[in-house]
């Protein structure tokens, strides 16, 4: 067992396990494979599909390809390994359809939001945002604190990777002769971005997976919104000294909404109202309330469509074609994530991992261990190892690592998709000038544990 603690097998099953109750399956059934060669081969397979993952930017190939191509292998190695380990094949069945019932929910919910997401993208919405930004002559430093305080409130509606894209190129328009500022401003929005998603099941996978097994009711995430605003400010305050001086050169960025932004933006309100009512009062999950809420939406863009032919307007409003756009290879992804940790919990790995990591090191330390490991994997592999898991932890622990896991990403460029994706839009906004920095973002990562400790403890 402490081989087991110290060494890289625990620290791969904890931050690349996946979902949610299935653990319940490994624990429930009473299967323990985790020597059968065949069991070891499927952690293997999981470890070179993730590393295949790690390396999309190098291969560009799309991170759901290996992982749907490991899910679908390590299950018959696991079929294979039950068939001759005795277990019941009805077993198999019900934990196999278990996981199935937790992807599509996961699936549902998200598929809601990035289909209005991308109504209100179509709409200018947030074209809208970024001209008005970037015409007001604001000095760099107000920039800096402007384009971090909107990706900190923005995010908790519209996810930190949309809300981290959108203030990037607020970022690069008004500070392209300044590599300084477009580096330091990147960094503060990654930082703002997912410290504003841990608050809120809507702004962050982690929370939104902790909030859909029932850890925590939505209004108790809001308990974590002092501590992730320290978490944001902390680092902002000792970046703002190394800030360029004086104004950015003028840009003039006139955006004007199409018709029925607004209401689009009022109905996605009313669709998250309605999943939180629903769940809140009704004990529905919170996709019924999301389905129901994108039902406004398709009635709402019927309506543009047909006042549409009297206003001579050209383009129809296919609201399908946003359905389309949604970000299946993400969608995707995640019945890899779940599937392959299925079957490793189906297996017996996780109980290991679990008694080894939190019954070892406690919940504690094990909770700030997560969110430091996220910042080196990534924060929704994380998570769902910790939801698999499920260690018995109290309510104010669960909080903890939702913090964590939620802020942990910033310390590295690669420890978050926001990080990820700026990466890519300029190359002042890398590795190392992350890095130089991961200090301050540490301080804020401590500052903000401390916080909860002290108003949530």
């Amino acid at each position: 067992m402490n081989s087991l603690k110290n060494g890289l097998p625990a620290l791969l099953l904890l931050v690349l396990a996946s979902i949610v109750p299935s653990v319940a399956w490994s624990a429930t059934a009473g299967v323990s494979m985790v020597t059968h060669p065949l069991a070891i081969v499927a952690v293997v397979v999981f470890v070179l599909a993730y590393l295949a993952v790690a390396l999309e930017e190098y291969t560009e190939l799309a991170k759901s390809k290996p992982m749907i191509f490991g899910a679908g292998i390590i299950w018959m190695l696991v079929a294979i390994a039950a068939h001759y380990s005795g277990v019941d094949p009805e077993t198999l069945r019900e934990a196999l359809n278990h996981n199935l019932l937790e992807y599509a929910s996961l699936l549902l919910f998200l598929l809601v939001a990035m289909t209005y997401i991308n109504a209100m993208v179509e709409r200018n919405v947030f074209e809208a945002l970024r001209g008005w930004l970037v015409q007001h002559g604001f000095s760099f430093r107000q920039m800096f604190w402007i384009t971090g305080f909107i990706a900190f409130f923005l995010s908790p509606i519209a996810d930190n990777l949309t809300t981290a894209l959108l203030m990037g190129t607020v970022v690069l328009a008004v500070g392209g002769d300044s590599p300084r500022f477009i580096s330091l401003g990147f960094i503060n929005i990654v930082v703002a971005a997912n410290a504003g998603g841990a608050f809120s099941p809507f702004g962050d996978i982690t929370t939104l997976m902790v909030w859909q097994a029932g850890k925590a009711d939505f209004f108790e995430f809001f308990s974590l919104f002092i501590p992730a605003l320290v978490n944001y400010v902390v680092p902002a305050l000792i970046m703002t000294f190394a800030l360029p001086q004086g104004n950015p050169a003028p840009v003039e960025a006139r955006i004007s909404l199409k018709r029925g932004a607004r209401r689009i933006c009022a109905l996605f309100l009313v669709t998250i109202f309605t999943a939180v009512a629903g769940e809140n009062f009704f004990h529905l999950p919170p996709y019924i309330g999301m389905l129901t809420g994108l039902s406004f939406l398709f009635l709402f863009t019927y309506y543009l469509n047909q006042t549409a032919q009297k206003r001579w307007e050209r383009h129809e409003f296919n609201i399908f074609s946003k359905v389309a756009k949604a970000e299946w290879d993400t969608l995707l992804f995640f019945y890899g994530v779940i599937f392959c940790v299925g079957g490793l919990a189906f297996l017996g790995y996780l109980a290991v991992v679990s008694e080894a990591v939190y019954v070892g090191l406690g919940p504690t330390k094990a909770n700030i261990l997560a969110g430091i490991m996220s910042a080196i994997i990534d924060n929704i592999p994380v998570m769902f190892a910790i939801l698999t898991m499920s260690p018995e932890m109290s309510h104010f622990q669960w909080l903890l690592v939702t913090l964590t896991a939620g802020v942990g990403g910033s310390l590295l460029s690669i420890g978050s998709a926001a990080g990820v994706a700026l990466m890519g839009q300029s190359r002042e906004y890398t590795f190392m000038a992350h890095f130089r920095w991961s200090w301050a973002i540490a301080l804020g990562f401590a500052a903000s544990i401390w916080v909860h400790f002290l108003i949530n403890g």
